[in-house]
């Protein structure tokens, strides 16, 4: 299970509309991006692996508890970078909601953004059991429609990817992968609530191991059609509707953008949920609940300050700049701590496996 809500909270940030996958991986060259990813995919299953067995060991489900013990008083920077963050993602997937609207559902863009706005906020107020059940489930549904498309699409155009293997390796691959898990740490606190279920450090090691290859299947299935859309698709501002424009199968395009919209909503309510449970973790310590109404709150605060940031500035820019200065944040607060203290603080002190 956490494997697949990682996915399922990874996707629409990371790699739902095939621009983050040009911006990290194709731009290698074919051959040179599936070296990357297999550097992604690894190191993703590591930090994921010692995340889960300091969050379990130290009974830690929010974030906020997480980077207490990782980070102490430095864990404000961390909830710095995970609001801008946050606010970059929901911006990308709130206006990548609307132009799937407007552009395959006939709706309008408002109409989309709207939708997923309600759907988030049903979703993040009705808590953490609801959210783990969506979550899994529609990573399933993912799974196999991202297995259709890819079957489809290489059948009419397999040549094209075949060929285009044969390019020259850039020789960056290793760089690049480090640099789009960098970007995607935020995600990993946001589904340590998953963590409950994980009783021993065996279960943690393994949720955690298998969470990279779970994760990142998806982006390897999506990158396959793209190397045989290669190199047009490079200057495509979103190249999942250069492929199922060049596709053609209207009903493929329905069933696709329907369960991409769902991603989108994935996304969304991870990065919201767990703002709202840091936000109900504070006024636990005074003594108060957080009432449902100040939920939807959050959900409307966020989302409108997410949608002045993306009609600010367009989809490709935010991604190429906003992920690209945001990486190196996360990889100073969050990953060399964690490998380096985290990983202290977990096998320092022996235990017993099932402690």
């Amino acid at each position: 299970m956490p494997g697949l809500i990682l996915q399922s909270v990874m996707i629409g940030g990371g790699y739902a509309t095939g621009r983050e996958i040009v911006e990290f991986f194709l731009v290698l060259g074919p051959s040179g991006g599936l070296l990357a990813m297999g550097v992604a995919t690894i190191v993703l299953s590591v930090i994921t692996a010692i995340s889960f067995e300091l969050a379990r060991k130290t009974k830690s489900h929010t974030y906020h508890a997480f980077f207490g013990h990782l980070l102490g008083r430095g864990q404000v920077l961390y909830e710095l970078g995970y609001f801008l963050m946050g606010l970059l993602v929901i911006s990308v997937i709130a206006s990548a909601a609307g132009e799937i609207a407007q552009k395959h559902l006939g709706l309008s863009a408002s109409f989309g953004t709207l939708g997923l706005a309600v759907l988030i906020g049903v979703l993040a107020i009705y808590g953490t059991h609801l959210i783990e059940r969506v979550l899994t489930g529609w990573s399933l549904l993912l799974y196999a429609t991202y297995f259709a498309f890819v079957i489809l699409y290489v059948s009419d155009f397999g040549d094209d990817l075949l060929s285009n293997l044969s390019q020259p390796v850039d020789g960056e691959w290793f760089y690049n992968g480090i640099k789009y898990v960098g970007f995607n740490l935020s995600v990993i606190p946001l589904i340590l609530f998953c963590v409950v279920h994980l009783q021993s450090r065996s279960d943690a090691l393994m949720a955690g191991a298998l969470a990279g290859p779970l994760a990142m299947l998806p982006a390897v299935l999506l990158y396959l059609p793209m190397i045989a859309s290669y190199p047009e698709i490079l200057g495509a501002a979103v190249p999942s509707d250069f492929m199922i424009d060049r596709l053609d199968m209207r009903w493929m395009s329905l069933i696709f953008y329907l369960v991409l919209f769902g991603t989108f909503v994935e996304t969304g309510t991870a990065y919201i949920h767990a703002l709202n449970e840091r936000i109900a973790e504070a006024q636990r310590s005074n003594g108060r609940k957080m009432a449902f109404w100040q939920r939807g709150v959050t959900v409307l605060v966020v989302l409108i300050a997410a949608n002045v940031l993306a009609n600010e500035f367009g989809l490709i820019q935010l991604i190429a700049d906003g992920y690209g200065t945001l990486t190196w944040f996360f990889i100073l607060v969050f990953a060399i701590p964690l490998l380096t203290r985290g990983s202290w603080l977990i096998f320092s002190n022996r235990e017993n496996d099932h402690a």
